[in-house]
């Protein structure tokens, strides 16, 4: 059975990563690349004042290595987006197994959906994703707001999900809701290179890929794990 469970969690997570990577690559990356245009056009202007001061000196490593634009930058974001979903298809391996396994592909996607909730859309509401250029709070402060609203937001939906009694799913909604009650972390005076209208809708689709990928997600993991595990199970009873 364990064999049977890591299978379905790989395969799950290949499959999802797959599917992130093509949506990224068709709507999410050209706009980080229009972003990106703007942090270099700043940082080449800094540079040209400090190379004219008396004691010129450059910050910027230009020989820092980056993947380039491409077939090579697709290639680094499709390997950190199967560490990403094979990671978290793990995560819903343990639900399936420890609380409750899903009724096929569909209820896989009600996990996934509950996945999308936890990890992206409640963190989001207070640290929203930002394009390059964008100033930001301190980062260790920002992980841990991030942290704290996501095993909050976790908490509460098990507590509703498992709980029918009125008093404790008001409960749970008071658990989902109050990180929320504590501001998260931003930088004293919030600036952003790229326009308004490119963080807008950097900020939606970044959305809805990662809607895309959590519901591709739970399907594929809903679908592996009664075909590989209970399936199996079932063969050699």
């Amino acid at each position: 059975m364990v064999r049977e469970t890591v299978l379905a969690a790989i395969v799950a997570g290949l499959i999802a990563a797959v599917i992130f990577t093509l949506v990224q690559s068709v709507w999410v990356t050209p706009l980080i690349l229009q972003g990106e245009t703007y942090e270099d056009a700043a940082e080449a202007s800094a540079d040209h004042h400090e190379s004219e001061g008396p004691n010129a000196a450059h910050h910027h490593d230009a020989d820092a290595w980056k993947p380039q634009d491409g077939w090579q930058r697709t290639l680094f974001t499709l390997a950190a987006n199967l560490l990403m979903g094979v990671g978290y298809s793990f995560v819903l391996a343990a639900l399936y197994l420890l609380w409750r396994e899903p009724k096929g592909a569909l209820g896989g996607a009600v996990y996934g959906l509950a996945g999308f909730l936890v990890f992206f859309a409640a963190p989001g509401l207070g640290l929203p994703p930002e394009l390059p250029g964008t100033a930001a709070a301190e980062l260790t402060s920002r992980q841990l707001w991030w942290a704290m609203t996501a095993a909050a937001t976790a908490a509460g939906l098990i507590l509703f999900c498992a709980q029918p009694r009125w008093w404790l799913r008001v409960l749970a909604l008071g658990v989902i809701v109050a990180p929320h009650l504590i501001p998260a972390p931003h930088p004293a005076v919030e600036s952003s290179l790229a326009p308004a209208d490119l963080q807008s809708r950097f900020r939606l689709a970044t959305t809805v890929c990662n809607a895309v990928f959590w519901l591709s997600l739970g399907l594929a993991s809903g679908g592996a794990f009664r075909k590989l595990v209970v399936g199996g199970a079932r063969s050699r009873a």
